[in-house]
Parts: C-alpha cells; structure tokens; sequence
C-alpha cells in the first residue's frame, strides 16, 4: 500500500514538472514571436520611410518610428534606428537621442542599444571598422575612430558640443557585456568620423 503511495505521489510530481516546463516553454515562444512580430513591422515601417512617407509607426499604439539603418560591415550586423532612446524604444532595437543629430546629417548622433540584444555586436567592434548609416536620402560611411568605457554619472555632452562636432556618431551601450546584473553607471562609447556619403540615387562610389 505504501508503495502504491509513492508511486502515486510520484507521477504526480513529475506531471507537475512536465506542465511547468511545458508552460515555461509557451511563455518563452510566446516571447519570441512577439519579438519577431515587432521586427517585421519595424522591417516594414521602414521600407514605407524609405518610399518616402514620415513617421511610419510600426504599430498603432507604437511612440517611435524608424529614422535610419546602421550597418556593421565586417560584422555582418544590420539593424534599423528607431528615434527615442527611451527605455520602451530600445526594448525593440537601437534608438537615437532626439536632442542630437539625425542619423547621417551633420554634427553628432548619439544612438544607444542593450548590450545584450541590438549593441551586444559592440563587444566585437575594432578601430577601423566601419560603420554605415542609411537614411533616406543618404547612405553615410564612418570609420570607428575611438573606444572609450566612462561613468555615466561624470560624464556629458552639452549641445554645444553637439552642434560643433564634425560629423559623426557616438554609438552607446552598458558596460561590461558580462554582467549579471542589469544597469550600472558603466559605458562603452564609440566614436566614429564621417569619411564619406553617397546619395541614394548615385551609382558611384561614396564621396
């Protein structure tokens, strides 16, 4: 009788295992599609951007658009810029500080990404590399000039310095890529030089 009490309490534990790690599973899929969902929109809104229309929201309820696309050549990395820089923004994928410059336009971008999800490819990044960005008028070539990892809570760019630098982008991410933890005052920066820009319409080589 005993051992039928065990064994009856036994399947019932394991049932109970099987249907948390079933529902786990479904929690985590269902995780997944909405990530991918949102990507195909955004895919999408961006595509109408570059046809020509403005302030494509992915979705209805959505508080950001995409702006332009950064490429990481040498790290086979593309990814659409959306504008924001919010916490709700860069749950979808990088965004751009609005009180700088537009993503390929003079003066300087800052455009921040999670370094576990849309920047984690900055763990990867060299000086040298370049770093494309495409808007819809231009496609604009960086070169990765400089790597710097400041706390955020010593340092600041004013819009002074915004306006006067020459143009490039200021990529920004958490810092170090293998915490455990989420947050922290640590930043990776990097800083990339404009070296040319070709118009969406021209056939030959960036200027």
């Amino acid at each position: 009788m005993a051992s039928r009490l065990i064994t009856y309490l036994v399947l019932i534990g394991l049932m109970a295992i099987s249907l948390v790690g079933v529902w786990n599973i479904g929690i985590v899929g269902t995780f997944y599609a909405k990530a991918w969902l949102a990507d195909q929109l955004i895919e999408k809104a961006w595509q109408r951007t570059l046809q020509g229309e403005s302030h494509v929201r992915p979705w209805a309820w959505a508080d950001t658009w995409p702006v332009a696309e950064i490429q990481a050549p040498r790290l086979n990395i593309r990814q659409i810029i959306l504008s924001g820089d919010s916490g709700r923004v860069l749950a979808f994928g990088p965004g751009f500080n609005e009180s700088s410059a537009l993503p390929g336009e003079s003066g300087l971008s800052i455009i921040s990404g999670h370094r576990d999800t849309s920047f984690n490819f900055l763990k990867d990044i060299q000086t040298g590399d370049q770093i494309i960005i495409k808007n819809k008028t231009e496609v604009t070539t960086y070169m990765v000039e400089e790597l710097v990892i400041v706390d955020q809570r010593g340092f600041q760019i004013d819009d002074q310095m915004m306006k006067e630098q020459s143009p490039s982008i200021l990529l920004v991410t958490c810092y170090p890529f293998a915490a455990l933890t989420a947050g922290g005052n640590k930043r990776l920066l990097v800083l990339a030089k404009k070296v040319g820009t070709k118009s969406e319409t021209d056939e030959g080589s960036i200027r």
